[in-house]
């Protein structure tokens, strides 16, 4: 039985060896304590979100938001045979042209007219709402030297299935030019 019970021990002796003891506070004299400094802020804030973590490093600065001016008359044929024609002038925020004709090659086409919709907002965005279609809006708004018209759930403006297929029209501010 001796036998058994030195195992035992030895077993015992591993095991508290094994044991982890948490770290005693070190107690200094107190001519040695020294003044505790608050930890200097970090410069780099901390992200949770991990999109914002790789935007933090990058020189973005926010768009200004001033009153969109444009002026564009233009027509656009793309590699795909999407075809583009755009009338459009907004001053001051205001709309005061817009016609937009999108014929998508073997979808159908869209048109949009000004005389559909009402202005509901100048800024940040001239923002369009269709008069007979509740959720149907046309977006606009100015982005470096571009300014994109967008379309958002304006089927009834298109024929058959295009407008599952319609793209923003991007417009060059300066030269009025649509791609």
């Amino acid at each position: 039985m001796s036998m058994w019970r030195c195992w035992a021990l030895v077993l015992v002796l591993f095991a508290a060896g094994c044991a982890e003891v948490e770290k005693q506070a070190e107690v200094k004299p107190a001519l040695e304590v020294e003044a505790v400094k608050p930890a200097p802020p970090s410069e780099e804030p901390k992200f949770k979100n991990s999109t914002l973590k790789y935007l933090a490093n990058r020189n973005l600065k926010p768009q200004p938001t001033r009153p969109l001016n444009v002026r564009s008359k233009c027509s656009h044929r793309d590699a795909v045979g999407t075809a583009t024609k755009l009338d459009l002038m907004v001053k001051e925020a205001v709309v005061k042209t817009f016609s937009a004709q999108v014929a998508i090659k073997g979808y159908g086409t869209c048109r949009f007219n000004l005389g559909d919709f009402n202005q509901a907002e100048k800024m940040p965005q001239a923002l369009l709402r269709h008069k007979r279609e509740p959720g149907c809006l046309v977006r606009m708004w100015e982005q470096g030297d571009q300014v994109t018209i967008a379309f958002n759930s304006c089927p009834k403006s298109c024929e058959r299935d295009a407008f599952s297929y319609l793209w923003p029209i991007m417009v060059e501010a300066k030269s009025g030019r649509c791609f």
